[in-house]
């Protein structure tokens, strides 16, 4: 057997991808501990199962068994030695996105210590093909067995003890023993995803607004500065300066927005919109002197910047291009752009592992002065029932000035250049059906007035916004994920949200926009 944890670990990271599958890559956890954990996890994947993972030597020795275990004595239940996890597996609950292997939605089923039967030595028992365990779980409890029948095919079944229980069924205790919730209402409203890209302490990544809120002391510590000064925020030193300019003028009778009203927003929106930064080169749209004034965009992460903050060197950068690119992988680094004059936030499409390959299909309603905002939600619409008909996950943005975007999460794969063709090719689809509110021209002048349905953003270092994103306008509109059904709104306009309200609203809605983080679908062939 392999003696060391990566060696152990070695099958579990052949199988997965981990620039695309939000699982942990794992770091094995060492000593200290005598208990050892185990871990049942309901999954449904391509079949439904229950995952039996026992803690062994810094890992989780994994067990597939399609029927789970039960507490009967004397019923075997086939089990599969699948590969050893890595221990930051022992919490998982979630969805693991399509198309990817495991992809599917996990609960904690079951969790608790364990001990091997006196005198036994877990790995070499299960190397030699039988191990007895004693678990003390919510729902198992007592002594049970796991027997090789042949290669990697085992029996599992629970001795005659004070725990055991005749007919007892599984599928009759659904609910997870963390939150309580079944697969059904973890798959619909999943609260965390997992980001193997990342370290494994940071792997881990909250969905919801409760969890994502920034350490209300380091909030406030900001409102204690005078106009400067060290801002102590998500482990890092910031250096802050000129707190109380003004960034963004008021909109009506609105209050304006200072660089520490701005600093403050994203110490806030930063762990809701970490995953849509991570891994992905950042180009900023910097605004030194506030919304008001000409702004101009920064690439190349200046010289001056901190050690700490994560950078990318672009190997294919000519002669005069930007080069070295900020990477935004914690908190900390989104307020240093903040901070740097950075008022809108653009990731690449792209990770910097393989940059050429794009994450997702863009689609930029972009409307002419001709057009309507209830022309730009026909259009919208138009395209959500053309993608519903091709059985694509889609999420619609409002752009925070005139327009609505639309993200669809791809699978790494297409270049740049096919997945601008298959956009384009759809985009004239729905045009088709309203050539009076659309125009192919090029040139603005050109359009008559007319909305320009946008496939050219599909291509490397071209960017849209990002999700939760401030635009430089009055007021500091944000760009807003929505919900599909919000175009029937009639209240709902582009620039509806700010960073004053779209706290609010994550606190009340969610993230209408994660479904894009949970899958990775192949673009079907169009006609």
């Amino acid at each position: 057997m392999p003696s060391t944890p990566r060696e152990k670990l070695a099958p579990y990271r052949r199988k997965r991808d981990f620039a695309r599958t939000p699982e942990p890559s794992g770091a094995a956890k060492r000593g200290g501990r005598n208990e050892r954990r185990f871990v049942v996890q309901r999954h449904r994947a391509r079949n439904l199962h229950y995952d039996v993972r026992l803690e062994v030597d810094g890992v989780l020795v994994s067990w597939a068994v399609p029927k789970g275990p039960t507490l009967t004595p004397g019923v075997r239940r086939g089990a599969y030695h699948v590969e050893d996890h890595p221990m930051e597996y022992i919490d998982f609950e979630g969805v693991i996105p399509a198309g990817e292997y495991g992809g599917g939605d996990v609960i904690v089923w079951d969790t608790g210590t364990w001990e091997p039967a006196e005198g036994e030595d877990p790995a070499r028992a299960i190397e030699a093909g039988e191990l007895h365990a004693d678990l003390h779980g919510e729902k198992l409890n007592g002594r049970f067995v796991f027997v090789r029948t042949r290669a990697d095919d085992w029996i599992l079944l629970h001795k005659k003890d004070a725990y055991a229980k005749p007919n007892w069924d599984p599928e009759k205790h659904p609910r997870s023993v963390l939150s309580g919730r079944t697969n059904d209402e973890v798959k619909a409203d999943p609260d965390r995803l997992w980001r193997s890209d990342l370290p494994a302490d940071r792997a881990s990544l909250a969905l919801k607004p409760d969890a994502l809120e920034a350490d209300p002391a380091e909030v406030k510590a900001l409102d204690k500065l005078k106009t400067q000064g060290t801002w102590h925020v998500f482990g890092r030193d910031l250096k802050v300066t000129n707190l109380d300019k003004v960034l963004f003028p008021g909109k009506g009778r609105g209050r304006p927005v200072t660089k520490r009203d701005l600093l403050r927003y994203t110490a806030e929106i930063a762990p809701t919109i970490l995953p849509y930064l991570t891994r992905r080169p950042l180009n900023l749209h910097r605004y030194p002197d506030g919304a008001g004034t000409r702004g101009f965009w920064q690439k190349e992460l200046p010289a001056h910047a901190p050690d700490w903050l994560a950078r990318w060197d672009n190997p294919d950068a000519n002669p005069g291009e930007s080069r070295t690119y900020l990477v935004v992988d914690e908190p900390a680094a989104l307020l240093w752009a903040a901070n740097f004059g950075g008022l809108e936030w653009h990731a690449w499409t792209s990770q910097v592992d393989k940059p050429d390959k794009p994450t997702y299909a863009l689609i930029d309603l972009d409307p002419g002065t001709k057009t309507s905002w209830a022309d730009l939600v026909a259009l919208a619409r138009l395209h959500r029932d053309a993608l519903d008909h091709l059985g694509l996950v889609s999420r619609a943005k409002l752009t925070g000035k005139r327009g609505i975007q639309i993200w669809i999460p791809i699978a790494r794969g297409p270049s740049y250049a096919s997945t601008r063709a298959w956009v384009e090719k759809l985009s004239r689809s729905v045009g088709d059906v309203a050539p009076e509110l659309v125009s192919w021209k090029w040139e603005k002048s050109a359009r008559e007035g007319l909305a320009r349905l946008d496939y050219t953003q599909n291509a490397i270092g071209n960017t849209l916004v990002a999700p939760y994103s401030p635009r430089p306008a009055a007021g500091a509109p944000v760009s807003a994920p929505i919900h599909w059904d919000e175009l029937d709104d009639p209240k709902l306009r582009p620039d509806r949200f700010t960073v004053r309200t779209i706290l609010e609203r994550l606190a009340t809605e969610g993230d209408p926009f994660h479904d894009v983080l949970l899958n990775r679908q192949k673009l079907p062939r169009l006609r």
